[in-house]
C-alpha cells in the first residue's frame, strides 16, 4: 500500500498507507518536501485511514513536516486517527500542536 498526495489550493492531503515505518516515512517526506517546493502548501493534513502501525519515525515525520511548514499553530492535522494510532501521537506530545480527529469525528464537528 503506497502513500497517496492530494492537494487541493494550499493543503496537501497525505494519505497514509497501512504501515508507517522508517522507510515509508522517508518516501513520505521526501516526496512532501517535492511537492512543497512547487507548491505554496500551507496546512499538511495526515489521514490514518488505512493506518495500522506507526513507529517513531511517524512522530518524527509528523515534526519534521511542522517544522518544514513553520511551527504556526493549526498547519497540521490529523485524521481518521483510530485509538492505537491516537494513543501514540497523544505519548509522544505531538496532539499539542495538531488538531487530531478520531474515526468516528466528522471533520464539521
Amino acid at each position: 500500500m503506497e502513500p497517496i498526495f492530494e492537494t487541493e489550493g494550499t493543503c496537501l492531503t497525505i494519505l497514509l498507507p497501512g504501515e508507517l515505518d522508517h522507510p515509508v516515512s522517508d518516501q513520505i517526506r521526501r516526496e512532501s518536501d517535492r511537492i512543497m517546493g512547487k507548491l505554496y502548501i500551507k496546512t499538511i493534513i495526515f489521514d490514518f485511514a488505512r493506518t495500522t502501525f506507526m513507529d517513531s519515525s511517524g512522530i518524527g515525520l509528523i515534526m519534521g513536516r511542522y517544522r518544514a511548514l513553520g511551527m504556526r499553530g493549526d498547519c497540521i492535522r490529523a485524521i481518521h486517527v483510530n485509538s492505537h494510532i491516537d494513543k501514540l501521537l497523544r505519548l509522544s506530545g505531538v496532539h499539542k500542536f495538531m488538531e487530531i480527529r478520531r474515526e468516528a469525528e466528522k471533520i464539521g464537528e
